[in-house]
Formats: structure tokens, C-alpha cells, sequence
């Protein structure tokens, strides 16, 4: 039986949500967020790496629905 995957939400941190789905980090790339890798990447949610790197409230909805869909 296939485990289920957590629901990313904008909660979820950064480098959990690369390491549990290893395709969303192409996906942020995409988004504008190419500093995955750098060290405040380590602590922020996805939401706040969102913020710092100017999308709005939709933008980010619209992303974590991407990352849902996509993983």
C-alpha cells in the first residue's frame, strides 16, 4: 500500500517540502524562488520564502495548489 504524502500548505518548510517531493523544488524555481538551497531556506515556511521573494497572497495560493497537484 502506497503511503499517502503530507498536504503541503504554506506552513510547510522548505526543505521538507524538497526533501519529502523532490520535483517541487523545480517548481519554486520556476516561481522565482531560486534560493532553496541557502540557509534561511532551512528555517522558513513556504510561505515566508514566498513573502521575502514578493508574491502576494494569490500568487502563493495558487502555487501550493500547484505543489498539491504536482506531487
Amino acid at each position: 500500500m502506497e503511503e499517502e504524502m503530507k498536504k503541503i500548505t504554506k506552513k510547510t518548510k522548505i526543505t521538507e517540502l524538497v526533501q519529502e517531493n523532490p520535483e517541487a523544488a523545480e517548481i519554486l524555481f520556476e516561481s522565482g524562488m531560486g534560493c532553496i538551497g541557502c540557509p534561511m531556506a532551512m528555517q522558513e515556511t513556504l510561505e515566508d520564502g514566498c513573502l521575502a521573494h514578493g508574491m502576494k497572497a494569490k500568487e502563493i495560493e495558487k502555487l501550493i495548489k500547484r505543489l498539491n497537484k504536482e506531487k
